[in-house]
């Protein structure tokens, strides 16, 4: 067993992803039956059979479960290389300035006319490229595109992408691509840059440079039945081409000071506030923070009210727990 399989192995344990350790176990079967150690191969395999019959008899199939075996695998290791987010994932409430919230909807409502749009020789847009800072929802931007277009989402893993022997990455993007096409989603490529990295930078003009060729070439010919949308927090490291192969592209900005408040309000909704809330302090000291640690403080506001037994989020609450947060974000960025 050598050391690239072991970690395939602890990576599939860590990611806690059953359908990935159950293929790796069947080629230990299988290698250890090539190697003519067929008794523990036979007893090896009966050990999986009786874990799958206890599976089956827990529950039945259901349609999810079928979706999850058409996913593309890895060609060498039979690695799932996307994964299916569950519709009751995907969180779709933002909270943006209205500009943005404008090109979401626009890319929403060209889809849902498509067949309009295609009988006067118009094309919908399929593919969207989100770019910003951390935590200001670019992620959260895809899920909202699959929750209101009625679309699953797919969502690209690099970790089984990725393979060291020649050729593979690319041969293991196009099945992902493939299989995209094969049935309407929206096929998420978080982080892009992992894989669309500016050639003219890299050091490595091997399988790195081939990967970005792949996926310039699959862009080009993208004509799936649902959407593409990818997302990179650096921007200025994609490839320029890159750039020009999505049929949009724009900004998913940090909230500006309207937006910290309703995200607030919005979060807090759900519990009861003191009466006379001031926001205009909480919402100075948030200026310039994500979506993703605003909507945090509050919730961090809500949970101290709970487990205090007040069940009332007070002003001095809601300021501690941003202080808190500011104070981990300090304590990293000096790390």
């Amino acid at each position: 067993m050598n050391a690239d399989f072991i970690k395939r192995i602890m990576r599939a344990i860590a990611d806690g992803s059953q359908d990935d350790l159950e293929r790796l176990a069947q080629k230990v079967v299988v290698a250890e039956r090539q190697s003519g150690h067929t008794r523990l191969a036979d007893q090896l395999e009966t050990i999986l059979k009786q874990s799958r019959q206890k599976k089956a008899n827990a529950r039945p199939t259901t349609d999810s479960d079928r979706g999850l075996k058409e996913l593309p695998l890895s060609r060498r290791y039979g690695e799932l290389l996307a994964t299916l987010v569950p519709r009751d994932a995907l969180e779709h409430h933002m909270v943006l300035p209205p500009a943005i919230e404008e090109r979401f909807a626009r890319v929403e409502r060209e889809y849902a006319a498509r067949e309009r749009l295609g009988a006067y020789g118009l094309r919908n847009r399929k593919t969207v490229l989100l770019y910003g800072p951390p935590g200001c929802g670019k992620s959260l931007g895809a899920k909202r595109l699959a929750w209101n277009t009625g679309l699953p989402l797919l969502k690209m893993r690099f970790d089984s992408l990725l393979s060291s022997y020649f050729g593979e990455s690319a041969a293991n993007l196009r099945a992902v691509f493939e299989a995209a096409g094969e049935r309407p989603c929206v096929l998420l490529l978080d982080e892009c840059d992992f894989i669309a990295r500016s050639r003219s930078n890299s050091k490595d003009i091997g399988e790195a440079a081939r990967i970005v060729n792949s996926l310039l070439q699959l862009m080009e010919e993208y004509d799936a039945p649902g959407l593409l949308v990818a997302t990179t927090n650096v921007e200025s490291s994609l490839d320029d081409a890159v750039f020009r192969r999505f049929d949009d592209v724009f900004q998913v900005p940090l909230p500006g000071t309207a937006e910290i408040e309703k995200l607030l309000r919005t979060t807090l909704s759900s519990v009861k506030l003191s009466d006379g809330m001031n926001w205009a302090k909480a919402v100075e000291k948030l200026t310039g923070a994500s979506a993703a640690m605003t909507v945090k403080a509050a919730q961090d506001a809500a949970k101290a009210a709970v487990l205090r037994g007040e069940k009332v989020v007070t002003e001095s609450l809601l300021l501690k727990a941003i202080s808190e947060l500011e104070h981990g974000n300090d304590v990293r960025e000096r790390d």
